[in-house]
């Protein structure tokens, strides 16, 4: 079984949600993405000193084939989403994964389509149950 890559920190996971958008990108493709997305800049150097922290956390994969270095997410979005869910859920919530649904929809409204999507996603999940 692969060994599960240590959980991002803030910074990190903004670095893969420009990964995951992107693809496979360059130290300045995700620095350019990254300042449209931030309210502080994040300089140069610090974004690849962050992508070769997470290239030894195996976060990312470096491709080091060319002479400008490309970076990909190591994990999928998913993936990801799920391990921090998983570790979240466990920590705040004893497990409970009705305790999550229940927290997050007290935060911050539903819509209507929202709420379809879940209504409909726990009957699938019910009909698999069976």
């Amino acid at each position: 079984m692969t060994p599960v890559p240590p959980q991002p920190t803030r910074a990190e996971l903004a670095i893969l949600r420009v990964l995951w958008q992107l693809g496979p990108s360059t130290v300045r493709q995700v620095h350019e993405s990254l300042r449209g997305t931030q309210e502080k800049d994040t300089g140069y150097t610090t974004v690849l000193k962050l992508l070769q922290n997470m290239t030894e956390k195996g976060l990312v994969q470096r491709d080091e084939s060319e002479r400008t270095h490309v970076y990909e997410a190591a994990l999928s979005q998913k993936r990801t989403q799920r391990d921090l869910l998983r570790d979240l859920m466990d920590r705040a919530f004893g497990g409970s994964a009705s305790s999550v649904v229940a927290q997050a929809l007290s935060m911050k409204r539903a819509s209507a389509q929202e709420l379809a999507e879940i209504r409909k996603l726990l009957d699938e999940h019910e009909r698999r149950g069976k």
